[in-house]
Order: structure tokens, then sequence, then C-alpha cells
């Protein structure tokens, strides 16, 4: 960025969060819930599988007893899989409102040297409209 705004001092250049699906959206609220609950129900001893006639998995015994460790290992595991749900790899570049680089099309983020490339290419185009269209008085 710094580099950019060296070469290109009037470019204007933004960041901003690129909304995953809402199928990945909607998975990533539901485990951020069910997180809560499941940490609550290791801290308040509850047993959920008593209510529903079963009996406790070996996992969940371990997590009453170790409760710390079972919350931790709860509120990180789900972190990470939120995180994975919500992450795009996103990092698209528009010049105008015009779409130049688009990592989700291409796959892969742009050198220095292609960007400083394509930004200069698309400065050229622009100012070659501008002289093409008709100058009324």
């Amino acid at each position: 960025m710094q580099a950019l705004n060296q070469r290109y001092p009037d470019i204007r250049i933004e960041g901003e969060n690129y909304l995953p699906m809402p199928l990945y959206r909607h998975i990533a609220t539901f485990l951020s819930t069910f997180k809560l609950v499941v940490i609550g129900l290791i801290i308040i001893g509850k047993d959920p599988f008593a209510l529903l006639g079963m009996q406790a998995p070996g996992v969940w015994t371990w997590g009453q007893e170790n409760k710390i460790y079972a919350c931790m290992m709860v509120f990180f595991f789900s972190n990470m899989i939120e995180n994975q749900m919500m992450s795009t790899g996103a990092f698209e570049i528009t010049l105008n409102d015009v779409p130049v680089w688009s990592k989700l099309e291409s796959g892969q983020l742009p050198s220095m040297q292609q960007l400083v490339q394509i930004l200069e290419n698309e400065m050229k185009m622009n100012v070659h409209m501008d002289t093409l269209s008709p100058h009324r008085s």
C-alpha cells in the first residue's frame, strides 16, 4: 500500500471484508451459539445426554472432569471452524469501480510488478478514453 501510494499519490486505497456465502455465514452463527451452549453445559455440569435418555460419551465425561481444558478446547476448535467458514480469501482490486483483479477468479495474489502494470494499463486506458470522448462547450 505504501509503495502504491508513493507511486500513485492520487489513488485511494481501501480495504473491506468480502462476505462469504449466506450458508457459510449461517453455519458460523449456529456454531457460535452452539459453542456457548456447550461451554455453559460444561460449566454448570449438566448432562444433555441424560435428558435424551442416552449414556454420556467418554469425551463428555472427560470434559466434566477437566472443565477448564474442555471449555478451552470447545472455544478454540469452534473459533477455528467459524473463522474458516467466514474466510473467503478474497483480494479484489477495482479502479474507478471497474474490477481489474480478482483472487477469487485467478486463484492467486498479484505480484507487485503485476499490480503496477495493471494499474498503469488501466490508467492509460482511462486517459485514452477521456481524450476520445467529445468535449462540449
